[in-house]
């Protein structure tokens, strides 16, 4: 359950805050320890009276075995006992000196197994009047039982008790003043690092990321605190500097197809009576189509690189290969053989693996020979989808590399197919958001791109 805080509390300073939270929890430390140590105090003090009320008691008490009890018992060292003997029937058979004459006066009933307890009593004739302590204990013949009680004064546990807590009213708020201040200091030295790393943080500019902050030698909080920053600010340059690659390669990209539009448009607009723009139709129209490729290559790059939700389910895989191949079929003369496709279900973005499939075919019919072969199968739970063609394949040193962003191999620059070295980038983004994996292999001759999906049952 989150406690909730008020505004103006959480507007203040993190040192502020923990010194006044240690603040509380000092001061009430101390006042609890205070009023534990006067409590056991008092309680030990008390258990002395008993202690001295109840060896006076022993005392009278064999003195009523002995048959040599006086009616009248002598005072005390300090002349402050009360005694009381007193029968079954409530006469009081002697006393102490200032007790003489007295009728019964303590009413409680002596305990006749274990320990006698100790009684607060309130109301003796006695100058001074107060608290007493008394215990009772029982003496005398069986036939002629008596009881013997004895009271002590406590005035002067009282007296102790006040200049106790006297003591400690004066002295406790200084010592909380004083643990504070402690407590303000070490807390600011052990901030100090803290702000350091914030000046240090506020100094990095967004040109300026290669920069990294000063670690703590200690390893502890502010320690890893340093550390997780620097794995931020590298992940950071890295990402500006893909970035950064990224728009000079699309430039690059786009330059090419734009610098061809508008060099055979300016030759058709300066010289317009030798334009022929029935045969020159068919090349622009092949560099807008590559132009929109590309554009269309980038903004899904860019949606990729924005991490989007894509809208997963049940997907027939099988299905949307044979719609592509049938759409690859219109667009080529080349044998795109499909017989290998088999049924497969996977969970995932019917959208963008229909993406994928097309990519996949426009990579192979950039290079294949005479034949691209298709097939699909579910393996161990997995949806693997393979896409062959007889073309010049791959260094097994560049298989990896394809996967990458603008990527072209020498073959490939040569050829001018009009790629944009992203079909197979996208293709490998969008596996991995289906939690699949997509490699390369020989084909003997050609590559072979293997892309598993995790399947569904039929």
């Amino acid at each position: 359950m989150r406690i909730p805080v008020p505004a103006c509390w959480a507007r203040r300073s993190l040192r502020l805050r923990l010194t006044a939270a240690a603040a509380l929890m000092i001061a009430a430390a101390l006042v609890g320890a205070a009023c534990l140590l006067v409590v056991w105090l008092r309680m030990s003090l008390l258990s002395g009276l008993d202690q001295t009320a109840l060896q006076r008691a022993q005392v009278i008490a064999g003195n009523v075995d002995s048959g040599s009890l006086a009616h009248v018992l002598p005072a005390s060292g300090e002349g402050d006992t009360a005694v009381q003997v007193v029968d079954r029937a409530g006469a009081v058979r002697s006393s102490s000196q200032n007790l003489a004459g007295e009728p019964a006066l303590f009413a409680f009933t002596p305990i006749t197994t274990g320990a006698p307890q100790g009684h607060t009593v309130h109301g003796l004739p006695l100058s001074g009047g107060g608290s007493w302590r008394a215990v009772g204990l029982l003496a005398g013949a069986a036939d002629d039982p008596v009881t013997v009680y004895v009271a002590v004064p406590t005035q002067a546990v009282h007296h102790n008790l006040a200049q106790l807590t006297a003591v400690l009213v004066i002295g406790v708020p200084p010592a909380v003043a004083l643990l504070t201040g402690v407590v303000w200091l070490l807390t600011g030295r052990a901030l100090r690092p803290v702000d350091a790393l914030r000046a240090q943080t506020a100094e990095i500019t967004a040109s300026d990321l290669g920069r990294r902050l000063d670690v703590p030698p200690a390893d502890d909080a502010l320690g890893r605190l340093a550390r997780t920053l620097n794995d931020l600010l590298a992940r950071l340059d890295t990402s500006a500097r893909l970035q950064r690659q990224f728009v000079a390669d699309a430039a690059h990209e786009l330059r090419s197809p734009l610098s061809s539009l508008h060099t055979q448009l300016e030759v058709a607009v300066r010289h317009p009576g030798s334009a022929d723009w029935q045969a020159r139709g068919p090349a622009l129209i092949e560099e807008s189509e590559r132009l929109s490729r590309l554009v269309d290559d980038l903004v899904r790059t860019a949606r990729l690189d924005a991490r989007p939700r894509m809208r997963k389910g049940p997907v027939d895989l099988d299905e949307i290969v044979f719609r592509e191949v049938r759409h690859a079929r219109l667009r080529t003369s080349l044998v795109i053989d499909r017989r290998a496709v088999s049924a497969a279900r996977v969970y995932g973005d019917g959208e963008a693996l229909a993406r994928v499939v097309r990519n996949l075919l426009d990579n192979a019919l950039r290079y294949a020979v005479e034949r691209i072969e298709v097939s699909l199968r579910v393996h161990d739970g997995t949806a693997v989808l393979v896409v062959a063609d007889d073309g010049p394949g791959i260094p097994a040193a560049d298989r990896s590399r394809v996967f990458d962003r603008f990527t072209r191999l020498d073959g490939a620059r040569a050829r001018d197919t009009g790629g944009s070295g992203l079909g197979l980038s996208i293709v490998h983004d969008l596996i991995a958001a289906h939690h699949g994996r997509v490699h390369i292999e020989d084909n003997g001759p050609g590559a072979r791109v293997v892309v598993g999906v995790p399947a569904m049952e039929l």
